[in-house]
C-alpha cells in the first residue's frame, strides 16, 4: 500500500514538473513591467507569472500567521483545561471509591 501512494505522488509531481516545463516554454515573450513609480528589466511572461505567484502565496502566508498563532494558543489552553478537568475527574473518582469503602 506504501509503494502504490509513493508511485502516486511520484507520477503527480512528475506531471506537475512537466506542466510547469511547458508552461515556462509557452510563455518565453519579454516584458518589460512598468509598476507606475518603477520599470523593471525585461524578463519572460513565465518568470513574471510565476515570481507574483511566489509573492502571492508568501503575503497569503503572513496574512495567516495571526490566524495560526491564535488557533494554537487555544489549543493549548483547551489542553491545558482538559488535563486539569481529567485530574479533577480522577480525584473524584478516587474520592468517591475512599467514601464507600
Amino acid at each position: 500500500m506504501r509503494w502504490i501512494k509513493g508511485l502516486i505522488l511520484a507520477i503527480i509531481l512528475l506531471v506537475v514538473l512537466l506542466v510547469g516545463i511547458l508552461f515556462a516554454v509557452n510563455n518565453q515573450q519579454a516584458i518589460a513591467l512598468n509598476l507606475i513609480w518603477l520599470e523593471l528589466p525585461a524578463v519572460s511572461l513565465s518568470v513574471w507569472l510565476l515570481a507574483t505567484l511566489t509573492f502571492g502565496v508568501l503575503i497569503g502566508m503572513l496574512a495567516m500567521i495571526g490566524v495560526y498563532v491564535r488557533l494554537k494558543a487555544r489549543l493549548a489552553r483547551s489542553e491545558r483545561q482538559n488535563k486539569q478537568q481529567s485530574k479533577e475527574l480522577d480525584q473524584l473518582r478516587t474520592q468517591e471509591f475512599k467514601e464507600l469503602a
